[in-house]
């Protein structure tokens, strides 16, 4: 029973340590240049929840996807995806999370088609778990 409880006291704390930033990030879009190609709202998934809008801007030939006034509970190792589905099979990944609150700018190398890769998702990718997903649109 001791060992039980040892090792779960170990995997608390070494997840602990890989927690995403709550401080939150103001990153801002010139929506002056950039046009707005989609968006959509966050729903929660399974193992955490994410609150807020999702954004694709393209300026110059190069898109990026704004998270827009997030609120995201917290894990480790989370990921924001673009991915054909609303679970991570076939997807691309954009990074690590920079904060679990506010307003953050991500690249999207190349030009995907955006009729296939429908939803943004946030995702522990250490424990493949989905914490939010929004389907974009037109």
């Amino acid at each position: 029973m001791r060992w039980i409880i040892f090792i779960g006291l170990i995997a608390f704390f070494s997840c602990k340590k890989d927690l995403a930033s709550t401080t939150p990030v103001m990153d801002n879009i010139d929506t002056t240049t950039a046009d707005i190609k989609y968006d959509g709202s966050f729903m929660n998934g399974p193992f955490g929840s994410v609150s807020g809008m999702v954004k694709i801007y393209t300026e110059d030939q190069q898109y990026s996807l704004a998270l827009i006034n997030v609120v995201i509970s917290n894990g480790p190792d989370l990921h924001v995806y673009l991915s054909k589905e609303e679970q991570p099979g076939q997807f691309i990944d954009l990074g690590k999370l920079k904060s679990t609150t506010g307003n953050q700018v991500y690249s999207i190398t190349g030009t995907p088609d955006f009729s296939e890769y429908k939803y943004v998702l946030i995702h522990c990718q250490k424990y493949n778990h989905l914490f939010g997903a929004a389907r974009i649109a037109q």
